[in-house]
């Protein structure tokens, strides 16, 4: 085999592994501290702050390169919803009862942390999040240790994820409301409704009335990458015969390699750059709340929801998997990155919070990959039992 052919076959299998994304999230967000903490930090944060059409460079980036993945989440949402691991109320019950308590303790924690101080009850949805990509990555680093179960309940319950933070977004970080923008994105939303019940497949009307969607919630005060998701729920999926040949699942494939290697990883390097200072402590109310919520309150609020939901015998159990095996998986749950810098930006507009917010959600994450994986890495299939 010539070194070519070696070459493009070990690119081919890193595109194709489940792994690459989160190795190349991680690699973005060490480049990002490096060059923060160097003496191109200025230079860093002139250019990210640079105006470009009227916004800042990260606005473009987190309001604007961000909607493609929050488009992907929603088609990856309601294609698991119609024909996927969500399909049904029984498959929907553990991953729907894991996310809550995934999401509830955090944010007791966070609260009972922050109670004294008001200022920073808002980032209280910070550590509720799961990054989906970095957790499927470290899982798929730990390789044939797990049951293929236990990946699955994993995915489900991170979608879940996924749509609950979507939520939380729309709901409680819309601000300066604009009834005018939200009446016109409204008629743009009626009209992809439209689309989609008179059985439109072609792709470009849909992308037309997005953008335009887009921009009218960009003026409306709900952040604008919702607008992705909204498009994503009227992508038609159609269920006859094998239905992967439908528009929603073309765009899936066609936006999964894009988000993974591209937006993702700008996303980290453009808002996961922090110079650490020694004045900025993660022992800080705010710090402790983040610290606490994702590594501890994410582990044991899917761990006790899961405990409840089989004493209980609304749900079954991953086959195969033992009890270490979920407690792993609830820890790596505790990976909230993305989804929690997102959702930390929208609560702190001051430079010296945001800097405590991203070492925070790092330092939480970071525990929560080391015990994740050191759990499930000492936990072989042979020596796997079923939980009970």
């Amino acid at each position: 085999m010539s070194s070519s052919r070696r070459t493009r076959t070990t690119f081919q299998r890193f595109i194709e592994s489940e792994a690459s994304g989160g190795v190349l999230l991680m690699g973005s967000t060490a480049l990002a501290l490096a060059v923060a903490n160097t003496f191109l930090g200025g230079a860093y944060e002139e250019a990210l702050h640079a105006r470009v059409a009227g916004l800042d460079l990260r606005d473009w980036i987190n309001d604007g390169l961000m909607t493609f993945f929050f488009l992907l989440v929603g088609l990856e949402i309601k294609r698991e919803m119609v024909e996927g691991q969500l399909d049904t109320w029984p498959r929907r019950v553990l991953p729907l009862v894991a996310a809550f308590g995934g999401m509830f303790v955090p944010a007791v924690i966070f609260m009972a942390v922050n109670f004294p101080h008001p200022e920073n009850w808002r980032g209280w949805a910070v550590p509720t999040a799961t990054d989906i990509a970095f957790a499927l990555g470290v899982l798929a680093l730990v390789g044939s240790r797990v049951p293929g179960s236990l990946k699955v309940f994993l995915t489900s319950l991170a979608i879940i994820d996924d749509l609950g933070a979507i939520l939380i977004i729309a709901i409680f970080y819309a601000s300066n409301l604009s009834i005018a923008a939200l009446a016109v994105a409204a008629v743009f939303a009626a009209a992809l409704y439209w689309l989609n019940q008179r059985g439109e497949t072609r792709l470009l009307p849909y992308i037309l009335l997005g953008v335009l969607l887009w921009t009218a919630m960009l003026f409306s005060g709900i952040h604008a990458t919702l607008a992705g998701v909204v498009l994503a729920m009227m992508i038609p999926i159609d269920n006859a015969g094998d239905g992967r040949h439908s528009l929603l699942h073309s765009m899936e494939r066609a936006l999964s390699p894009w988000v993974a290697f591209l937006v993702l990883p700008i996303f980290a390097f453009a808002n996961a750059g922090v110079a650490i200072k020694w004045n900025l402590s993660l022992l800080s109310p705010l710090g402790l709340g983040i610290v606490g919520g994702l590594f501890l309150g994410k582990q044991i609020g899917i761990l006790s929801a899961v405990y409840l939901a089989k004493k209980a015998r609304i749900a079954l159990l991953p086959a195969g998997a033992s009890w270490r095996q979920i407690y792993g998986v609830a820890a790596l749950c505790g990976i909230g990155f993305t989804m929690s810098l997102f959702i930390g930006l929208l609560a702190f507009t001051d430079p010296e919070t945001e800097a405590v917010l991203k070492l925070s959600v790092l330092a939480g994450s970071l525990l929560s990959v080391l015990v994740g994986a050191l759990v499930l890495l000492t936990v072989t299939p042979a020596k796997s039992t079923p939980a009970t």
